[in-house]
């Protein structure tokens, strides 16, 4: 891993807000992380969390995700949180399955809802600065 903590942040449209609290409550350790998210995803984390850095990147379904999937081939993406909506249809669904099989095979630190991502991130990072 590099010397900063590189994760990639994505929600589906009906996950952002659940995505935006939990990065409002993690807040400190955030900030000493490296951020890159999806367009929109990265949009709501601004508005909601001012003071984190976050690289925003093509909305999902405009090549979003592919461009995270390429991050994480190339190394350059420790962990992903991706708050996935299971009861809906998504028209960039093969985009997303292809990413999902990227996080996998790359053997990355990966949270697909709150308890995992909190997990990780306090596993990773156990006291916050104040």
């Amino acid at each position: 891993m590099a010397d900063k903590l590189r994760i990639a942040l994505i929600a589906h449209d009906a996950r952002k807000r659940d995505m935006a609290d939990w990065a409002h409550a993690h807040e400190a350790r955030l900030a000493r992380c490296e951020l890159v998210a999806t367009g929109n995803t990265g949009l709501q984390l601004m508005t909601r969390c001012p003071s984190l850095k976050v690289e925003r990147l093509l909305s999902g379904p405009l090549g979003g995700d592919q461009q995270i999937g390429a991050r994480i081939v190339e190394g350059k993406v420790d962990a992903l949180v991706f708050f996935i909506d299971p009861l809906s249809a998504h028209p960039h669904d093969v985009d997303v399955k292809a990413l999902v099989r990227v996080a996998v095979l790359s053997n990355i630190l990966f949270a697909l809802n709150r308890t995992t991502a909190d997990t990780v991130l306090l596993s990773l990072i156990p006291e916050a600065e104040r």
